[in-house]
């Protein structure tokens, strides 16, 4: 297992602990070996907070000082992190909650009454707190774009789901000969004709010419929709409710049409910087990957080798392992819910697509699935869990991903297929029939009660 020694921690002259709001924020500070607790309020506006740190930085000759905050993102984080001599520590809000019923019992909360906890986790519980890492710029940049852009994508995704919603109330057809309908064919179809009605008076081969005209190819597929488009028939002619609907439809159909467009806007800014990125070819590498999820993936683990001092220690902040609950003879495994959502995202959909570029990782998948009986999400998590370990792996050691290395290491450590006379009580996975071009074929054979995988040819 890869391990990395981290920075030793500075000496402090100060620690701070802010309890943030959305105009004023409290703030506790103890000068270090002093004992002493210094207590102010502090405005939310940059003018402020440039004097504030400013008079920290002068009063304590720019030595660091450790700062304890309810965020690792937002307006005070951002507009602080530019000052070299604060270091700060992100804590938990479950955290500090959890610290102020054990320290105030009654359920008494005032805000310098929290920003004292939180200074005095900072200053008697740090190790057990993450330093907050500033990454370089054009990492910190491509983090921010790939998070926004999916933001965007599960945006038109609800758009999307309202104009399916608004469809079925009174024009069904249309979900049948439109694809996706959030493609520009999709919409330019719904804006030429919203209703049935108008559709039915269009000559079919101005339909025809529609369809070839957005990248429909497909005659057999036309000849359809405009067979289909002849024997429709109105699912309502209530005027007291198709207009209002087709009203909405074209107020949606706008919204989904500017999400597209920012997601493309998007899209290029990420391409432009992924491309400049000295580690893009590493996770460029990793099948299935593409233009989308390889961004993400740099993202997920940024430029700062140094910040994770072990593989289970990046593991267990992505929020792909499962937690443990164990109490006196009662023992649960489930999923874990503290965790940043959007990195867990991220491992979670490139294993998913990993499944249908990779053998192995097909072969995994339906191991989890078939024999040990797992469901999708579940057997996709596990998955994950293989492919963190990969993707830790090659970007500690910046080479980049091969598979049939990997299959030749994976093949390497597998134990011997059994004897033919060897039956095992749960017939393994059927090997899948997807044709692909990896040189090795994998499969999962029980040996002493164990799955190892094997070399189908063995």
């Amino acid at each position: 297992m890869s391990t990395v020694t981290p920075a030793a921690e500075p000496q402090y002259a100060a620690y701070v602990g802010i309890d943030w709001g959305d105009r004023e924020h409290a703030w506790a500070l103890e000068v270090a070996g002093s004992g002493k607790i210094e207590n102010g309020k502090l405005p939310q506006t940059p003018e402020a907070l440039e004097i504030w740190a400013t008079d920290l930085a002068s009063r304590f000759g720019e030595r660091p000082i450790a700062v304890g905050v309810e965020q690792s993102r937002g307006a005070l984080i951002y507009a602080l992190q530019k000052f070299s001599h604060l270091v700060f520590y992100p804590i938990h809000p479950n955290t500090s909650t959890s610290y102020r019923a054990a320290m105030s019992p009654s359920g008494a909360k005032d805000d310098p009454v929290d920003a004292g906890l939180l200074l005095d986790l900072v200053v008697r519980h740090r190790d057990r707190l993450r330093c907050l890492h500033i990454d370089t710029v054009e990492t910190r940049k491509l983090q921010a774009l790939v998070e926004k852009r999916r933001q965007l994508v599960d945006e038109r995704t609800a758009q999307t789901n309202r104009i399916t919603d608004l469809l079925k109330q009174y024009y069904p057809q249309a979900l049948a000969w439109v694809d996706d309908l959030s493609s520009p064919l999709g919409v330019a179809f719904l804006q030429c004709w919203p209703t049935l009605q108008k559709l039915q008076k269009e000559p079919p081969e101005v339909v025809r010419a529609f369809f070839l005209q957005y990248g429909s190819r497909s005659q057999q597929r036309i000849q359809e929709r405009l067979d289909g488009i002849q024997k429709a028939r109105p699912a309502l002619e209530d005027p007291a409710i198709i207009d209002p609907c087709v009203l909405m439809l074209q107020a949606l159909l706008d919204i989904v049409t500017g999400l597209r467009q920012g997601i493309e806007r998007l899209q290029k800014a990420i391409d432009q910087i992924f491309a400049q990125h000295p580690d893009a070819p590493i996770f460029a590498s990793f099948p299935g990957a593409a233009k989308v999820m390889a961004p993400r993936l740099l993202a997920a683990f940024g430029s700062q080798r140094d910040r994770w001092e072990s593989l289970q220690d990046f593991q267990n902040y992505s929020g792909i392992p499962p937690v443990t609950v164990r109490s006196g003879k009662s023992r649960s495994v489930h999923f874990r819910w503290a965790c940043p959502k959007f990195l867990r995202q991220t491992f979670h959909e490139f294993a998913a697509i990993s499944v249908q570029q990779s053998e192995w990782a097909r072969a995994y998948y339906h191991h989890r699935r078939h024999t040990v009986n797992q469901d999708h999400q579940a057997a996709v998590r596990s998955l994950a869990y293989k492919w963190e370990r990969i993707l830790y792996r090659c970007w500690i050691n910046r080479t980049p991903y091969q598979e049939t290395i990997h299959q030749e290491r994976l093949l390497s450590k597998a134990t011997p297929a059994p004897s033919a006379d060897h039956k095992p009580k749960t017939e393994p996975p059927r090997p899948s029939k997807r044709p692909n071009e990896n040189p090795v074929h994998f499969e999962f054979k029980k040996v002493a009660g164990f799955w190892k995988i094997s070399d189908q040819t063995s």
